[in-house]
């Protein structure tokens, strides 16, 4: 029966062919704009670590003594992250902190580079599963004696070395040489959620969250002696001594990451507590009371990495699809009530209202698919083009193979709601009304 409702449908559809073509033009467009900006969206929100993003917390103590109980800063003053991490409370834990610095390479004839630098702990690389290409990241006894090691990205030892195996080889960074002890495979978390601070303080533009991924990675211990005095605070309650060293600052610019099984997150937080409770005895913490222990997707969503713009395109993409929808319905109804006397005739014959009703929805599919197919076309161009726009993350917009299913999906589950209503008011014909117009 299936097989003959779909013969009919494709003999109406050529006989109306105008009408198909303003059907499936409507579908297609409002699929190829929502579509567009849906995959933008799905691509800014997805989960940078999956599978182990669950296990990741982002620790929050107030240091800061002029805060008064609000939310507290986003990262940590030095002597409080260094407490946080010798602790080794969770399975693993990772400073991160970030600073420019000149890198030269002395066996290359390239001039010297000046780059953002990674300063962050072992645990780094392993608890993030950050693949390696050559060699690997550095021991804990490395962070300990202050090992003058980097890990370097595929990217720049491509640059320096062309692409060669650089462990061993020396770079200099500042006026110390380093030796490179490992060179990362392609790795591009989205967003690069170990950078990802101030979020709700940068009026809804996180597009710098979704750059590429650094290519300087440096013991944390070993960058305040190579890079001394060019670390630059997130936010300071005092002014530093020396702006840029930062050790002993009244200011907050370290970030810590912890990886926590299920059944020690509660006390973890215990430990939080604890801990600011402790220093507030001490007189070096005023809110003892408000810290905060985030999953790393609730810190993603806490700081709205999703920039605010692509929201706002897909809200409004969205309502066009709707717009779309209404004038499909409106289509859809006029060719149903144009075949109104075939539709009687059949009923006269014995066709169930079910049968028309099926008809009428097949009819609606048929549509569908072959908007879905313009839908697509239309959602590669529009990708396209957002690939042609200046923004960090313009070179992750294609479509994936779940984004591809969804505009299928999508474009019939439209139509087939457009084609609802029609369907039922083609049922509600009655016979003997329409047999005389034949």
């Amino acid at each position: 029966m299936l097989s003959y409702h779909l013969k009919v449908a494709l003999h109406n559809t050529k006989r109306n062919k105008a009408l198909t073509v303003l059907m499936v033009l409507a579908i297609a467009v409002g699929i190829g704009a929502s579509m567009t900006t849906l995959t933008v969206t799905h691509l800014l929100s997805g989960d940078p670590l999956p599978g182990r993003s669950q296990d990741i917390y982002y620790p929050q103590i107030d240091v800061s003594p002029n805060s008064k109980g609000r939310e507290p800063l986003d990262v940590l003053d030095y002597r409080t992250a260094i407490d946080l991490w010798s602790a080794k409370q969770g399975a693993a834990q990772t400073l991160v902190a970030g600073s420019q610095v000149k890198l030269r390479a002395p066996d290359t004839a390239l001039p010297p580079l000046m780059m953002s630098m990674v300063s962050t702990t072992s645990d780094f690389f392993s608890m993030f599963d950050i693949p390696f290409q050559y060699g690997k990241g550095w021991s804990p006894d490395d962070d300990a004696t202050r090992a003058r090691v980097a890990v370097i990205s595929a990217s720049l030892n491509e640059k320096l070395f062309g692409g060669a195996d650089s462990v061993g080889r020396t770079i200099r960074l500042g006026n110390a040489d380093v030796r490179i002890a490992g060179v990362l495979a392609l790795w591009r978390p989205a967003p690069l959620f170990y950078k990802v601070r101030g979020g709700r303080f940068s009026n809804g533009d996180t597009s710098n969250f979704y750059g590429k991924s650094d290519d300087l990675f440096v013991p944390f211990s070993t960058s305040l002696e190579v890079n001394a005095g060019n670390f630059q605070a997130f936010t300071c309650w005092g002014t530093p001594d020396r702006p840029g060293y930062l050790e002993n600052s009244p200011c907050v610019w370290v970030a810590l990451w912890v990886r926590l099984d299920s059944d020690k997150v509660a006390a973890y937080d215990r430990f939080l507590h604890n801990y600011a409770a402790q220093q507030k005895e001490m007189g070096r913490i005023k809110y003892a009371d408000n810290t905060r222990l985030r999953s790393l997707m609730q810190w993603l969503d806490f700081n709205r990495v999703v920039p605010s713009d692509v929201k706002l395109q897909t809200t409004l993409a969205f309502a066009f699809l709707a717009i779309c929808l209404s004038n499909v319905v409106g289509l859809l109804l006029t060719k149903f009530l144009r075949h109104s006397a075939e539709t009687g005739l059949r009923r006269a014959l014995g066709a169930t209202r079910i049968a028309v009703f099926t008809q009428c929805m097949v009819e609606s599919a048929v549509v569908g698919v072959c908007g879905g197919i313009g839908g697509l076309l239309l959602t590669q161009l529009g990708l396209y083009l957002v690939r042609r726009q200046p923004v960090p993350y313009v070179d992750m917009a294609y479509l994936d193979v779940p984004m591809f299913l969804l505009t299928f999906a999508l474009s019939v589950a439209v139509s087939l709601v457009a084609g609802m209503l029609p369907a039922l008011r083609a049922t509600l014909i009655q016979p003997a009304s329409q047999l005389n117009q034949l």
